[in-house]
């Protein structure tokens, strides 16, 4: 059992004017059941047991956390060659149900998902799209928000030798006619480090730089500058994940 068992660490911390959030989780392993415990600045206790193949193709997760006594979840997953189905339920005397499936094959996939909130009788959100993959690219069509949102994306592999690729989001909001987009970019500037940047329509510049120091080890270095508040500092993110 000793070789199937593993502990990892992962700190991050993020710095908002002069206010300093962050978090420790901790995931431990052994043989199907894996542990992870996530605990942050507001001394909150998350906690997520999971449970690997207990019928071929299935897995199930408890999650909690601390103080809230409300947030017992049930999740419990189904994984099929042209088929997926995800359901959760909340773990409380009026809970909240969600149910998500999807179908298809290697390159066109559709599905939705729905949530019904028990205590209010009520359907909470219900989604729905489409997915098109080939070998240097992919497009997805997404209606969300209850039916008020379209999304659509297109991710293009430009050179598959450092994974350099480039994508594009644009977003139209059906109940205001409001658009917004975005597009990105990743590449590898070496086999160790990655190199992300995302430009959108509202002025807000973003890089991201993660570097692999040691085998499964990273360090994630972020920043995002807004054009159209000038006067506010660049916000600065840095994340450190440890696995042995």
């Amino acid at each position: 059992m000793l070789g199937n068992a593993g502990l990892g660490l992962t700190a991050t911390g993020v710095k908002m004017d002069e206010v300093f959030i962050g978090d420790i989780n901790t995931q431990y392993k052994s043989g199907k059941t894996t542990v992870d415990v996530k605990v942050d600045t507001n001394s909150n206790v998350s906690t997520t047991v999971s449970f690997n193949e207990f019928v071929p193709g299935a897995k199930t997760s408890f999650s909690f956390k601390m103080p809230d006594q409300k947030s017992g979840k049930l999740d419990v997953q189904y994984l099929h060659h042209h088929a997926a189905i995800t359901t959760s339920i909340g773990l409380t005397p009026t809970p909240l149900l969600e149910l998500s499936a999807a179908i298809g094959s290697k390159e066109v996939s559709i599905g939705g998902e729905i949530g019904f909130d028990s205590a209010s009788a009520c359907i909470t959100k219900y989604n729905t799209g489409i997915g098109y993959n080939k070998q240097d690219f992919s497009a997805s069509l997404i209606l969300a928000d209850k039916g008020e949102t379209l999304r659509a994306s297109y991710i293009h592999v430009v050179n598959p030798a450092n994974g350099a690729t480039v994508t594009a989001e644009l977003v139209h909001r059906l109940n205001t006619y409001g658009n917004s987009f975005c597009i990105g970019s990743s590449h590898s500037v070496d086999p160790l480090t990655l190199l992300k940047t995302r430009f959108s329509n509202n002025g807000k510049v973003s890089v991201l730089c993660q570097h692999e120091w040691r085998p499964k080890s990273l360090i994630t270095l972020s920043a995002e500058y807004d054009s159209k508040a000038y006067r506010t500092p660049t916000r600065l993110g840095l994340a450190l994940a440890l696995k042995p």
